[in-house]
């Protein structure tokens, strides 16, 4: 396989442009500032890419609706539902990682990791704006997953960091443009629930599905990077995350989903949401990779 990107189809353009358009604006409203004599302009313009945003995750959560008719109001039943996403949920068990694991040369390799580094929104600054307003319980386990993500204060253990060994490891260097729109998509919906307060809730589902679901993928990855002979340090991101989110994930049902529907049951339907977006993003970059990729 090449290890440039192949151009996109014509279907694919619009999509990309969209998000593209959107992923430069989300990288400059969280980078640090200055107060700008333009502000009343710049605020104009986000006013729009706001809007574009909303229509975006609106289209997102009405895509899934068909996938709540049996949703559960109570918390027990819920959470059932809810951690029975890592078998049933979108996207689960797709072949692309077995074949990442066991078959994958290094270009091949290479192309899925730019991908996947490409479409990274940032675990850390997604718990961090996530979690502003939120009662104690759930806020403190936000609290301890945002330290693990940021090494619990050591520079070599941010995750970050972790993975950008992985991207040097490879000689990465992701560009928008080389990077398929199921990826930035996915970046996009991840920033836009967390950003946007109206979402939070969707955005604690989100999060949660990522740590549900993701054990079993990263594992495999970590197993085909092992198989090529990449380093340890090259690897480590993949490493950790195979055993740590199995913890994160319980303890982020415990500590911020149940207490929360408990309190509320309204909540078991944006939460659920959130999921499902996030899940169902995932299952089109996984669709979209194997296509480029030829699996």
């Amino acid at each position: 396989m090449n290890a440039q990107l192949k151009p996109f189809p014509d279907i694919d353009a619009e999509q990309h442009a969209t998000h593209a358009r959107l992923m430069r604006f989300n990288a400059r409203r969280f980078k640090p500032a200055l107060p700008n004599p333009g502000w009343l302009a710049g605020s104009m313009f986000d006013v729009t890419m706001q809007k574009e945003e909303h229509e975006i995750l609106e289209a997102e959560r009405a895509s899934i609706q068909p996938l709540l008719h049996d949703l559960p109001m109570d918390a027990d039943a819920f959470m059932h539902w809810f951690e029975s996403l890592r078998e049933n949920g979108p996207g689960q068990g797709d072949a692309l990682f077995p074949w990442l694991a066991e078959h994958a040369d290094w270009e091949q390799m290479r192309w899925f990791l730019g991908q996947e580094v490409a479409g990274e929104a940032g675990f850390d600054d997604l718990v961090a704006l996530t979690q502003v307003g939120f009662p104690t319980r759930p806020k403190l386990e936000m609290a301890r997953n945002y330290w693990d993500e940021m090494g619990r204060g050591h520079v070599h253990g941010m995750h970050g960091g972790m993975l950008e060994h992985t991207a040097r490891a490879f000689g990465l260097k992701t560009r928008i443009e080389e990077t398929v729109w199921q990826s930035v998509a996915l970046a996009n919906t991840m920033t836009g629930l967390a950003a946007n307060r109206c979402y939070a809730y969707h955005s604690v589902g989100a999060l949660g599905a990522v740590e549900l679901t993701a054990p079993s993928r990263v594992s495999l990855v970590n197993d085909g990077l092992k198989r090529l002979g990449v380093p340890a340090e090259g690897r480590q991101y993949f490493q950790l995350h195979a055993g740590l989110d199995i913890r994160h994930s319980r303890a982020w049902n415990a500590e911020v989903i149940r207490p929360l529907v408990e309190g509320n049951p309204e909540l078991t339907r944006p939460i659920a949401e959130g999921a499902l977006m996030r899940l169902q993003c995932g299952q089109r970059c996984f669709e979209r990779y194997r296509a480029e990729l030829g699996v």
